[in-house]
């Protein structure tokens, strides 16, 4: 089962990573793909993490959040783990839909936005930085 639950949860927020990308370049794909990448699927994930976890959470010897040893012993389940990376997938993606949004909004060009949403698929808090730090540089409407 967790195999099944990686490769779906996986493969559908690829799918919205693209379609978040495209729908930088062909504007009335937005009025669909923004709701949907930014809180439907999100919210998806989130019902499949929350599952896993609140299932699976006490099957880890001495896992938890104490230390990074705690952290490792929790993630040794494998249906905890798969929870950690759909959690992963979940927040990327939520920020990745913020900042497609508000840097659509401020005007910014998709040839701009689109590193940094990749910079986010693949690194998520890098590519939230990078879009906080060079928006102002970036964007015509800084105040937006």
């Amino acid at each position: 089962m967790p195999e099944a639950v990686f490769s779906i949860t996986s493969a559908g927020a690829m799918v919205a990573w693209v379609a978040l990308i495209a729908a930088r370049f062909i504007p009335a794909l937005r009025r669909w793909v923004d709701p949907a990448t930014g809180y439907v699927v999100p919210a998806l994930l989130s019902v499949a993490y929350g599952v896993l976890l609140f299932s699976y959470w006490g099957q880890s010897d001495g896992g938890g959040f104490a230390s990074l040893a705690s952290v490792s012993a929790l993630f040794a389940v494998p249906e905890v783990l798969l929870a950690g990376w759909i959690h992963y997938l979940a927040f990327d993606l939520f920020v990745g839909g913020w900042i497609a949004r508000t840097g659509s909004a401020a005007g910014i060009s998709p040839l701009l936005l689109t590193p940094i949403l990749l910079a986010t698929f693949l690194a998520g808090p890098v590519g939230y930085l990078a879009y906080v730090l060079l928006r102002p540089l970036m964007s015509p409407k800084v105040g937006s």
